[in-house]
């Protein structure tokens, strides 16, 4: 079994968004908690898409691609 080791100065709470109604995280986001590139997060969740259904694992839409990235641009702001 692999152990996963996170790095302390990663403050997940800040990689938590509101989309749909759901809490996600990001792939990109996800990558960095791994310590790998986020295109290894999305091979794995093609290779095994069984064990990803919809309510863990979705494609955003332009719309929310859009606006979550407003997001993240506030919240950049707003912790700078």
């Amino acid at each position: 079994m692999n152990n996963v080791i996170i790095k302390n100065d990663v403050k997940i709470e800040n990689m938590i968004y509101e989309i749909r109604g759901k809490q996600v995280m990001l792939d990109s986001d996800l990558a960095k908690l791994y310590n790998v590139e986020t295109k290894r997060i999305n091979e794995a969740v093609k290779n095994n898409i069984e064990k990803f259904p919809e309510r863990y694992c979705f494609k955003l839409t332009d719309d929310e691609s859009n606006n979550l990235l407003v997001e993240i641009f506030d919240q950049k702001i707003n912790t700078d």
